[in-house]
This record gives C-alpha cells, structure tokens and sequence, in this order.
C-alpha cells in the first residue's frame, strides 16, 4: 500500500508565517460549494481532522469554519473558512494544495485522493483581503450562548466604480462607521478591502451575535442610530454600493471563532 505523507506541500507554503501583533492581518476567505449532505459531512471531516490541526501545528490561529443557515434545505450548501495571516505571501500558491498525491497519508486522503466521480465539493472560490486600519486584526468574541444559537454575518459591498468603492473604505475607516458598529456592540470579527476576488471592487466585514434575536434589536439600534442617519446622509458617501450580499453563518464546532 502506498505510503503518503500528508499535506508535505502545504508545510512549506507556510513556514514563512509569523505573527507581528504591530501589523494589519491579510485574510483568505474560502467558499466550498457542496450539492448533497454526503459531501458536507466528507468536506466537514476533512477540516475538521486534517487541514485546520495542520494550521493550527504551523502556528496559524484564529481559523473560522462556518455553514449558511440554509444548508439544511438549500440546492448548494455553502461552508466558508477564514484564514487569517501576517503576511500574504504565504497564501500565494496555497491553491495549489498538497498535489503531490504519491506523497500524501493521513486523515484527509479521502478529500485528496477522491476519485473523479465522487467530488467532495463543486467548486472552491477564494479571495484574498486586508484588514482595515481601524480594526487591523480579527477578534473573537465571548458569548455564553449555545455555539448553535449564534449568528456570524458577512457581508460584502460592491461599488460601481472604484472611486466610489474608495469612498465606502473611507466610511467604515475614517468616517466612523467602525467606531459606530463599536459602540452599539456588533462583536466584529473583521473588516477588509478585497485584494483579488470575484466580486472586485467590493470590501468584506463579519460582525457576530449570541443569537437571531439579538441580530435583529443590533440592526434596529443601527439604523436608528443618529450618528449613522447623519453619517449615510453625507453627499460624500451617496451611491457607495451597488450590491450587498449578507450571509447568516453557523460556526462549525471545531472552528476556533465560535
């Protein structure tokens, strides 16, 4: 039987990774899309017992695995994980995830070496990200609720036009939409401009609640809020974003933001 030694590949595309606390985080945030329960649970074993205790043993924390709510009863069934690095070099051939399959064992063999017919996943989408200056690393909260009771929201703006998308950057930085979302207790998580992804230009943040109950009395409170009534009042910030995506996430059990 055919020894393989497992994720030798993704090892070295990591050795490079230190942490500078004084420094803004960069963030790959990953998008796996599943079409059958059969493929979650292999996608979720794979992560869960191979590729996150490998981060973990190269030093990299923080990871977070999330599922949509939906996923129960959706077509596709998404499961996202967030990577966050200092240095965003060590996520440039990370694509390339341990190829080499004559030299690969462990637990993740059965997502690495699955045959043609019986995908683990449809597809990947990766993108890549900078923190802001006002939130330069991710946090993590501490709620006392049931892990499956809480909610992660990520959302993603586009802007028709760069300028224009610059211009929402300069809301949440130095307008004071961060300080705002600060102050009524949004539990963010981070906030990025997006590097390279799809959806270009268009800047990503995750804010998180104990609960769906609490999601909602936030919202209320924010756009109730006089300081954001005045603040998306300003001509400055007119017409900022031409598309919002919100997605409503479950933290998986072994995600390390939970």
């Amino acid at each position: 039987m055919r020894k393989i030694k497992y994720f030798l590949i993704a090892c070295l595309f990591f050795t490079i990774y230190q942490v500078n606390a004084q420094s803004g985080q960069y963030y790959e945030w990953r998008t796996y899309t599943c079409s059958s329960s059969a493929q979650l649970d292999r996608l979720h074993s794979y992560l869960e017992h191979a590729f996150v205790p490998l981060l973990h043993e190269l030093g990299i924390g923080g990871i977070g695995v999330f599922s949509s709510i939906e996923n129960d009863t959706a077509d596709q069934k998404r499961v996202f994980i967030l990577i966050p690095s200092y240095d965003l070099s060590a996520f440039e051939r990370l694509s390339d995830q341990m190829v080499s399959q004559e030299e690969m064992e462990g637990p993740g063999e059965d997502y690495l070496l699955t045959a043609h017919d019986q995908p683990v996943y449809d597809r990947i989408e990766i993108s890549w990200h900078r923190a802001f200056k006002k939130h330069p690393q991710l946090s993590i909260p501490d709620f006392s609720t049931d892990v499956s009771d809480r909610i992660f929201e990520f959302r993603s703006y586009e802007a028709a036009s760069e300028i224009l998308y610059r211009r929402k950057v300069h809301m949440f930085d130095e307008g004071g939409e961060i300080e705002l979302f600060e102050s009524l207790g949004f539990n963010a998580i981070f906030y990025a401009e997006t590097l390279a992804g799809a959806r270009t230009p268009n800047l990503v943040y995750m804010t998180s609640f104990e609960n769906m109950q609490s999601r909602e009395e936030h919202w209320d409170a924010f756009r109730a809020d006089p300081r954001w009534k005045e603040m998306s009042g300003l001509p400055i910030y007119q017409n900022t974003v031409s598309k919002a995506d919100i997605y409503l996430l479950h933290p998986a059990p072994y995600s390390d933001i939970k």
